[in-house]
């Protein structure tokens, strides 16, 4: 039996088609969020005493000084290979490149006869980003978060990553700080690592809003911050990652194997999908998965994430999509002879990728777009980040006497009907006074 089964879509009830698409659902979930809150809780009481021995515990390390030094800064910049330094300086222009282009601009408008309204866009004054390093270092998490906030015009950047047994931060993360001008970096990662940015301590900057993917425990931490008025905001919602493809009787069943398993060795809770109307192409792309994933080094992981992953046989491209839109998947791949012709039907996604020839790959590296994007169906509402994502937006009003003159009696007459006599008389007197 192939380790992706295949399911029939029209031969299943409602109930069982909620099912198929239903993510994997974390086990004990109360009992992991009493205690994230309780170590949070730990955070704020003891600060970096705490940090120390949270990070003692969990990562194996006993640390002095929770930051860099300049000396770890020049040791791991000293220490890339030429060719990964050009690999992520080559990254870097990209992304900064189509974050730069699609950056919101200040706009203003005319409403009537002397009346400017405006928005104009502000950076944070102080953000987070978490960069994880579990079962794998992610510099290219460093890259997708830090270029966005410097082109913001962020006051300050706060880069927290786990230390390895060595009590370092992975240099290739250190390398993109460097390379974008990130100056603080801290050892340190999971829930207190949230806790540390979202409260503040002895050696970590209190933050306005964290960004960053992570595990469990990290996704469940940044959500107990966010729902605190004294915590920070944060990016978005997370979870495990997730990729759906729809495919075609042309796709390639080695390109969308080798697409599903991208995102299969992540972790054992990721899902991935594949959606096509052609039962032969789902059967070869199964048999593909099973040859390339005995070759993985992470095959014991992604062979755990398959167990959560489906093949769906549809009756139509068009089903296809429609499903898509219902799951509301962190990727999407379009496998297919005419993507172009489907994209005005896709509703909900993290970040769509067309044709054979653009894999999922490219936008985790290089392509320019962002990989920080809602999971866990959370693209129905919220969207990957961007430079507006590190901002905020404020809008501006200016009215001449002859503005005032032209919608006074208007707010006058609004005003009155909701009862608010001291919202009316603010223009009252003005216009008795024009």
């Amino acid at each position: 039996m192939s380790t992706l089964p295949i399911r029939e879509w029209a031969s299943l009830d409602e109930d069982a088609r909620d099912l198929l698409l239903s993510r994997p659902q974390p086990r004990d979930r109360a009992a992991r969020r009493a205690e994230v809150v309780r170590l949070i809780d730990q955070v704020r009481i003891d600060g970096d005493h705490t940090l120390r021995l949270l990070t003692r515990r969990f990562d194996g390390v006993e640390l002095q000084r929770l930051t860099v030094t300049d000396a770890e800064f020049d040791e791991a910049v000293a220490a890339i290979p030429d060719d990964l330094a050009a690999a992520i300086r080559e990254a870097i222009g990209r992304v900064r490149q189509f974050h730069a282009e699609t950056a919101p601009k200040p706009q203003v408008v005319q409403t009537a006869p002397g009346v400017r309204c405006e928005r104009v866009y502000r950076g944070l004054d102080t953000v987070g980003l978490y960069v994880p390093a579990g079962s794998a270092p992610l510099p290219s998490t460093a890259i997708m978060l830090g270029v966005p906030a410097a082109l913001a015009g962020v006051g300050r950047v706060v880069l927290c990553s786990p230390p390895n047994k060595a009590g370092r931060v992975d240099p290739t993360v250190l390398f993109v700080a460097r390379e974008l001008g990130i100056h603080l970096v801290c050892k340190l990662g999971g829930v207190q690592a949230i806790a540390a940015m979202a409260y503040g301590t002895e050696s970590v900057p209190k933050c306005a809003k964290i960004f960053g993917p992570g595990n469990s425990y990290v996704t469940e931490a940044k959500m107990v911050v966010a729902a605190d008025l004294e915590g920070a905001a944060i990016d978005m919602p997370a979870g495990p990652s997730e990729v759906l493809v729809v495919a075609d009787r042309g796709a390639n069943p080695a390109f969308v194997a080798a697409d599903l398993l991208s995102q299969a060795e992540h972790g054992p809770d990721s899902q991935v999908m594949l959606l096509s109307p052609c039962p032969d192409l789902l059967k070869a792309v199964c048999v593909e998965v099973d040859k390339q994933v005995a070759t993985l080094s992470r095959s014991d992981v992604a062979t755990q994430a398959l167990q959560n992953s489906r093949a769906v046989l549809v009756d139509s491209l068009a089903e296809a999509v429609a499903l898509s839109n219902r799951y509301a998947p962190e990727h999407l791949i379009l496998a297919v002879r005419d993507p172009q012709a489907l994209m005005p039907l896709v509703r909900h996604a993290g970040s769509v990728f067309l044709g054979d020839y653009a894999p999922e790959s490219v936008g985790d590296y290089c392509s320019g777009t962002n990989h920080v994007l809602p999971t866990a169906g959370m693209a129905r509402a919220y969207s990957g980040v961007s430079v507006l994502s590190f901002q905020t937006a404020i809008t501006v009003q200016q009215l001449t006497r002859e503005g005032l003159a032209a919608i006074g009696p208007c707010a006058i007459r609004l005003a009155e009907a909701e009862g608010l006599q001291a919202h009316a008389n603010a223009v009252r007197v003005r216009m008795e006074a024009l």
